[in-house]
């Protein structure tokens, strides 16, 4: 019997899709095919059945080439079928149910409907996803992502897949079919599905050269006619051949990624950027033409539309051509200040050796109204990096970070963040004897809780809380390790695995022992409020003796109506975000224990690592709402602080003060920790070198990474009030940018509370 609800939204969402070139009819069709060759290889291996459900939609779902575009290949996604991440369709054999209810919904001949009823019941019994909930979802304390009302949040997918793109550029497709069939092992499974992957790569570049070739007998422009010839050679060039230009190499990674369903691209600068040095050089191409294929490429990526994806990584240490790299960095900073798109997440990484220019360039580009890049500070990231993900400082030199912020080593580990935790919501269980205030549910497990009335001292309290939280540790630990045991057995991720170090070795797939370093990442949510929280009851309750803890929360739970004096009294204790030295050791404490545990914890359990993120991808305002009021003064069902930034409306001291409290925690505990600040135009660009001071004082006092939007007074209000004015307004959320008026409301409140510096 099913416990799991696999109804409803499973991913954070606010970039609107571009509609699927095929007709429902065909979509029908397709969905059905991949359904029935599913089920008739439900006795082949994983592998088979894998590489038989592949041809059913590549290259069937691939779409005409658009008339700005330098570089083939846009795919449609569809209800059903094949992936990785749930920003795209879903993870491994897929179905997502909301959308196929939809996609029901808007069919108005009958039969179809029960068509689409059938494949339904038959992939509730077989979504990847579907399978992983029915196993670890519990009615009180794991709930699917992204449902609030659970303390815990669970998921099974493959996110920030970044893939060992120079193997690829090194042998070229028939290259990794030698390096297979080199292996000498017929029996292989794996290796035997691989290359049959290898040769649907292949079909796919066919099909791209005959639809182009088609394309360009109804053209007219000659200028047109150049570019689409240029597409349909280079795709000749790499379906067997290593790329040679600048273009073939930009071509073959894009397409190779369409194709593994990976959303994230890594260190392109390092892997590209010597083509384009010897085209330039060589007299080929200029940057002017460069600059156009990067657009594209950028066009592309935003096309995709998967919301916190789409890192592209310049800069930082380990690079093998810096200089070449370099050049690729500027060029790339041009086209992300021209474009002004939500994605790609561009992203710049620096050290104490970066060009100055460069890093000028990054803050122009800023400054003009682009939320990218955002900045990642290498002398803090790689030891960071060393220590707690247990590699190498060569290796460490490698970290490339994804999504909202999560870090893993571009080709050689996996970090998925397939649990997610909200401390806020257990302090107020921990509060209220088990109990979650929002439902009434006993939520705390095995562990007991005592009453108030039994916490003699702060301590007795905090540590009854940690005794919760090493019970959701446990939880989250074995959560997470499911979730690659889950996948594995259902699929082998193909194309993902063959540029992953050492997969072709080893002969096995990523999740099958084929890894280097299998990871993980664990997001966390609400930690400023529960430090500040925490902090506020043992100043007033133990410390002053002004309230009792039962007068403290007997206020939460009426969310301070008839308390607002006890409201006042909390919110304007110190809090973190403020340069209070006591308020940021308190959150540094919390942050180190929750750290410290959930990593040993991973490593008890197998896993090379096992970090926190502290990101918010907008589920603190999501989980906010399921979330009852806390003694910080926040109200219920008020969004959480975002990240690792203070609550809205916390920060009073200025931007010196909010850095300062940042720097505070040690990067080397966390897997990624997403920092924000937001500035004005006058402010950010009439006073830009007191801001590189500012920044350059943060980064040397060990801050990790900061992502800075630039906006003016009254512009989000106005948006908020007015949409239909600002349909290109781009804000940054937390570990992501999007288009202000795709938010929901409370979203939106939550962006208006941080604190906007003018001065």
């Amino acid at each position: 019997m099913k416990k799991a609800t696999i109804a409803g939204a499973q991913n954070v969402e606010v970039s609107v899709k571009l509609p699927s070139e095929k007709t429902p009819q065909e979509q029908l069709a397709i969905m059905e095919e991949y359904t029935r060759v599913h089920q008739a290889s439900l006795s082949l291996s994983k592998e088979e059945r894998e590489i038989n459900c592949l041809q059913v939609i590549y290259p069937t779902l691939f779409r005409k080439t658009e008339p700005g575009d330098l570089i083939a290949g846009r795919l449609d996604f569809l209800p059903i079928g094949f992936g990785c991440v749930t920003s795209l369709g879903g993870v491994g054999h897929y179905c997502v149910f909301d959308k196929l209810s939809k996609f029901r919904d808007s069919l108005s001949d009958p039969a179809d409907q029960k068509r689409v009823d059938d494949l339904y019941t038959y992939w509730e019994d077989h979504d990847t996803k579907a399978l992983y909930c029915n196993d670890v979802l519990t009615d009180t304390t794991i709930g699917r992502f992204i449902d609030g009302h659970y303390p815990l949040m669970a998921t099974a997918r493959l996110s920030g897949m970044m893939l060992d793109y120079p193997m690829l550029l090194d042998n070229g497709i028939e290259g990794l079919k030698d390096k297979i069939r080199a292996k000498h092992d017929p029996d292989n499974e794996f290796l035997n599905a691989s290359l049959k992957a290898l040769d649907l790569f292949q079909t796919t570049c066919d099909h791209l050269i005959d639809s182009i070739a088609e394309s360009e007998q109804t053209v007219q422009s000659l200028q047109r006619i150049k570019e689409l010839e240029l597409m349909r050679n280079d795709l000749k060039v790499i379906k067997t051949d290593t790329p040679r230009t600048f273009h073939q190499a930009l071509q073959l990674v894009w397409l190779y990624a369409l194709l593994a369903g990976c959303i994230n691209y890594g260190r392109l600068d390092d892997f590209l950027g010597p083509y384009l040095q010897h085209d330039v050089d060589s007299g080929l191409i200029t940057d002017d033409d460069a600059f156009a294929y990067l657009k594209s490429l950028w066009t592309l990526i935003e096309n995709r539309r998967t919301t916190v994806n789409g890192r592209i990584i310049v800069g930082g240490y380990g690079r093998k051509h810096p200089e070449a790299a370099d050049h690729f960095a500027r060029i790339a900073i041009k086209v992300t200040q021209a474009c002004k798109y939500v994605e790609p997440q561009f992203t710049f990484r620096f050290n104490k050796e970066t060009p100055q220019d460069i890093i000028d360039m990054a803050y122009d580009c800023i400054g003009s109204g682009s939320t990218y890049p955002t900045l990642y500070n290498d002398d803090v990231n790689v030891p960071a990096v060393e220590y707690g993900m247990r590699v190498d400082h060569r290796t460490a030199e490698q970290y490339v970070m994804f999504g909202c912020g999560e870090f893993v080593i571009q080709g050689q580990s996996l970090g998925t963040p397939n649990t997610l935790l909200n401390l806020l919501k257990l302090l107020t269980i921990t509060l209220n004897e088990g109990v979650d205030p929002m439902d009434h549910e006993v939520k705390s497990g095995p562990v007991y809780i005592k009453p108030l009335s039994e916490f003699r001292t702060f301590d007795d309290l905090y540590d009854n809380y940690k005794k919760l939280l090493d019970y959701y540790f446990d939880l989250s630990v074995d959560a997470q390790y499911y979730s690659y045991q889950l996948m594995n057995r259902e699929v082998s991720f193909l194309f993902a695995s063959i540029l992953m170090d050492d997969c072709i070795d080893r002969g096995k797939a990523i999740l099958d022992g084929g890894i280097r370093y299998l990871g993980g990442t664990n997001e966390t949510y609400g930690n400023i409020n529960t430090s500040d929280a925490l902090y506020a009851i043992k100043q007033l309750v133990y410390v002053q003796h002004k309230y009792t803890l039962q007068q403290l929360n007997e206020a939460a739970l009426n969310d301070f109506q008839g308390a607002e004096d006890i409201r006042e009294d909390l919110w304007n204790q110190p809090k973190y975000g403020n340069d209070v030295a006591d308020a940021d050791a308190f959150a540094n404490d919390l942050f180190e224990y929750v750290a410290k545990n959930i990593r040993q914890r991973g490593i008890d359990r197998g896993m090379q690592y096992y970090l926190i993120v502290i990101s918010n991808n907008q589920t603190n305002t999501e989980w906010g709402r399921e979330t009852a009021a806390s003694l910080d003064g926040r109200h219920a069902g008020q969004f959480m602080n975002p990240a690792n930034n203070p609550q809205g409306g916390a920060a009073k001291s200025g931007p010196t003060a909010v850095l300062n409290s940042l720097a505070t925690f040690n990067a080397k505990y966390h897997g990624g920790s997403v920092q924000n600040i937001k500035f004005t135009p006058r402010m950010f660009n009439h006073n830009r070198q007191e801001i590189k001071w500012l920044f350059n004082t943060y980064f040397k006092n060990g801050g990790c990474h900061l992502m800075v939007t630039i906006v003016d007074h009254g512009v989000l209000e106005d948006a908020q009030k007015h949409p239909e004015k600002y349909p290109n307004l781009i804000v940054r959320v937390s570990g992501f940018s999007a288009i202000f008026v795709n938010l929901d409301k409370d979203v939106q409140d939550e962006l208006l509370a941080r604190t906007l510096y003018d001065e």
